[in-house]
């Protein structure tokens, strides 16, 4: 019934969609199996993508070609440029989405791909033979081929749900776990772990006083993620912040009995950096009060998702908790939160393209390799995508620099560092985050997409078109000379020190007070006036003319970074001759293999002498 395919795909969350979209538009013959065709692309937990870090990598999966930036777009219903207070490195775009149209949107886009069938079912076994995949056997007990596989299986593995002292088996609500994977994994010699995660309660939008709450607002411009012309919102829908207080923490303290994660119930790792309002106020005792956001799932439901209040106490106390919060005095609960325990694989069992060390053509992405967030999914889905392509039909890997993108910075960390919480990306966790910015991840990446035939010839000459613009007005702000008479008044109603003198125009721009939309009211009367460019160029190049000695700075630094990454270590490198190692090192070094002195040099533990040791031997 079922044809050999040249690549399977497990699971059609945010990194299964990824996958299946990368490999099918790559030219192969792709298989996405899923518990329910109903649940593709389904957003779990808030409904939202992009935020701080999370919106660079959704713009670098756009502009390699994949499709989350474009249904993020379609199925916004608000958008927002968060951190626009602070230096372009961290400004970071992200929509409030409608839960049903972004899954809705997920279907259409799959089901437009011709290389792309699906199948409803449960992988419950891999077949291998010789250190190979071969395909998959399912529930049903129907064995596909295939000539490799790509497991994305969320928090479906041997998932148990926990709301109080109750458990159930469940990979999300209502949905039930995926079992036998793991335990043919761990046969083979695969290392697995437990990790947990959780989702807050959800409420009657109708049954809520939003005129206690704070309001807000998407941008007044909205923009987009998308490069393409993604049609823009002309609407937005309010999202509102409120706060809890002492009466519903010591609800929480007064019930510590009840809450899995501290009677004993559950004794796997929770997010660090997104923890349960329990966490909150267990460690963070000295606080009285911690943000509420109270989110809207969509343009035509009541329900909203209380974000920042993720729990797994009973329903009983859940409902107490959200009445004594402001403007929840009278809410009807829809749906508790929960927590949820899942299997994970320490991801150093990888390598950087996301296959198996262990099983040639199996690759693995998303939350199976510890990571939490739709976005942190969606780009290992991509790459898992277009290396499994690449792989079967005898091409080069591609793998991304930490220098090239936050895609790089990601695999990079959990390849050679591992992780023992789920992994949430930041910006702080790129060393070149001033290069990987989300306004130029187009310039960074699409010529890239391009080349290996992801990105279509329409988002190319789009970048071309981008860059011939910009060289236009880098000359053009280089020559144009500026009176004192005409920008003072503009410096002085900024309290910036006016000038007494012609300067050019670029050399304004490196003021911090300047902006290039400062100038463009004395540049109309001339042709090709710069008002005539889009507000995307403009900001670009004032960006780089602002920054661009610290650009230079940053290039000097990678240039530094990359030497290390040409010097290759053999694979059956023999690190015990050299005995100068610290024990430490020798330990790491053995069991991590790293293949350059640059994935040495980010294992924790190892140190620079231990690098200089490795370099002096290698250089003989």
């Amino acid at each position: 019934m079922l044809l050999e395919y040249d690549i399977i795909v497990v699971g059609g969350g945010h990194a299964g969609c990824e996958a299946a979209t990368a490999a099918s538009k790559l030219g192969a013959k792709v298989l996405l199996i899923t518990m329910s065709l109903q649940a593709i692309g389904q957003m779990s937990c808030n409904p939202a993508m992009g935020g701080i870090a999370k919106g660079q990598l959704i713009r670098e999966i756009d502009a390699l070609g994949g499709f989350s930036g474009i249904i993020a777009d379609q199925s916004a219903i608000q958008f927002r440029m968060l951190n626009t207070s602070k230096g372009p490195a961290m400004w970071s775009p992200r929509t409030q989405n409608d839960r049903r149209l972004f899954s809705e949107c997920w279907r259409r886009a799959l089901e437009s791909l011709p290389n792309l069938d699906f199948w409803q079912d449960m992988v419950v076994s891999l077949l291998i033979k010789d250190g190979k995949v071969r395909g998959v056997q399912t529930e049903l007990g129907i064995t596909i081929e295939s000539q490799a596989v790509i497991l994305t299986n969320g928090t479906f593995l041997n998932g148990i749900i926990h709301v109080g002292a109750k458990k159930m088996s469940g990979g999300r609500s209502a949905e039930k776990a995926a079992t036998g994977i793991t335990e043919q994994l761990q046969k083979l010699g695969f290392q697995t772990g437990r990790m947990k995660t959780g989702t807050s309660p959800r409420v009657d939008g109708r049954t809520l006083d939003y005129n206690k709450m704070e309001i807000q607002p998407g941008d007044p411009r909205p923009g987009s993620f998308s490069f393409l012309n993604t049609e823009p919102l002309t609407r937005q829908k309010s999202c509102y912040i409120t706060y809890t207080n002492p009466t519903v923490h010591n609800l929480i303290k007064d019930n510590v009995a009840d809450i899995p994660r501290y009677n004993g119930q559950i004794q796997s790792t929770g997010p660090r950096y997104c923890p349960s309002i329990e966490d909150k106020v267990h460690r963070f005792a000295e606080k009285e009060r911690h943000q509420i956001f109270v989110e809207p799932e969509g343009w035509h439901t009541i329900q909203i998702y209380v974000n920042g209040l993720s729990t797994s106490l009973t329903e009983a106390i859940q409902l107490k908790m959200l009445r004594a919060i402001v403007g929840f005095e009278k809410a009807k609960m829809i749906c508790p939160g929960y927590a949820i325990e899942y299997d994970y694989f320490p991801p150093t069992q990888l390598y950087h393209t996301l296959e198996t060390q262990l099983i040639h053509n199996l690759y693995f992405a998303g939350q199976i390799n510890g990571t939490t967030g739709y976005e942190e999914a969606a780009c290992q889905g991509l790459m898992a995508g277009i290396n499994a392509y690449r792989k079967i039909n005898a091409l080069s890997p591609v793998v991304f620099k930490r220098s090239e993108a936050y895609i790089g910075v990601l695999i990079d960390d959990l390849v050679s560092k591992g992780t023992e919480e789920p992994y949430r990306m930041f910006t702080s966790r790129a060393e070149f985050r001033i290069l990987l910015r989300q306004d130029n991840a187009d310039l960074r990446l699409t010529e890239w997409g391009h080349s290996i035939g992801l990105a279509g010839d329409q988002r190319l000459q789009k970048v071309y078109k981008k860059k011939e613009e910009m060289a236009y007005i880098f000359h053009f702000l280089k020559k144009w000379k500026i009176q004192p008479e005409t920008i003072n008044p503009t410096l002085e109603a900024k309290g910036a020190s006016l000038i007494d003198e012609t300067q050019f125009a670029d050399t304004l721009l490196k003021r911090p007070e300047v902006d290039l939309n400062d100038l463009l009211p004395l540049d109309r009367q001339q042709e090709n006036a710069l008002s005539t460019y889009g507000q995307e160029v403009l900001q670009q190049v004032s960006i780089e003319l602002k920054y661009e000695s610290y650009f230079l700075k940053e290039r000097e630094l990678v240039e530094k970074m990359e030497r290390l990454e040409h010097y290759a270590i053999p694979p059956d490198f023999d690190y015990t001759r050299l005995k100068a190692l610290s024990a430490e090192a020798l330990e790491k070094l053995q069991k991590k293999r790293p293949t350059t002195l640059g994935q040495a040099s980010r294992i924790s533990g190892v140190r620079p002498t231990d690098i200089s040791i490795l370099m002096v031997y290698l250089g003989r």
